[in-house]
């Protein structure tokens, strides 16, 4: 049995901002963001939809992912997961 990847996400939420974050089920993570039970910054600024996201063999790699992530500008953000399929 292979371990469960890990999942980078990126959100966009209620206030036109990106929201980042790694867990090994997205719509999992995504339903908790939008019912307030999600990171602090989700609960003030509530999540419309799931912009991308992508595996990684463990959190290792998704964690090192999510830090380049957050270090893009904002609009080239999106454009990581196409770069990444």
């Amino acid at each position: 049995m292979s371990p469960k990847p890990w999942f980078l996400y990126l959100l966009e939420c209620a206030n036109g901002s990106y929201y980042a974050g790694i867990t090994t089920d997205v719509a999992a993570r995504f339903a908790a963001h939008q019912s307030g039970k999600g990171a602090r910054y989700t609960r003030a600024n509530p999540p419309l939809r799931i912009v991308g996201q992508v595996a990684y063999a463990d959190r290792s790699a998704a964690s090192k992912a999510e830090w380049q992530l957050k270090r893009l500008p904002r609009e080239a953000k999106p454009g990581f997961f196409k770069d990444a399929e």
